[in-house]
């Protein structure tokens, strides 16, 4: 093999893993989505409240993101719902908090179609 060769197959192997990569990493929106899933899976109210936390903080930093067209209103009406899970959570309402939670999902996946 000559150098060009070996040159050639060393940039393709070099952007191929560079492609994975940006493939493989999450959007800010779809970690607000797994962590509102979790808090609406989670047994207690303080731990809705932590991973409804964990969700709007990506949620927000969502709205900064021009990779991917994100439907504002339901991307606000989600965080709204997260507040709600964070509260109810902190107050011991942990159905009430579930049930936020749940919302936000919701409209976190709207806000991607």
């Amino acid at each position: 093999m000559n150098m060009k060769t070996i040159t050639l197959f060393t940039c393709i192997l070099i952007m191929a893993l560079f492609s994975f990569n940006a493939l493989a990493e999450l959007s800010h929106l779809d970690q607000a989505i797994d962590h509102a899933e979790s808090a609406a899976k989670s047994a207690d109210g303080k731990t809705v409240a932590l991973h409804a936390k964990m969700a709007k903080n990506h949620a927000n930093a969502a709205k900064s993101q021009k990779d991917r067209i994100i439907n504002r209103k339901h991307l606000d009406e989600g965080i709204k719902c997260l507040d709600d899970a964070v509260k109810e959570g902190e107050d011991g309402n942990t159905e009430e908090a579930k049930q936020a939670a749940t919302g936000a999902v919701k409209h976190f996946k709207q806000a991607t179609k």
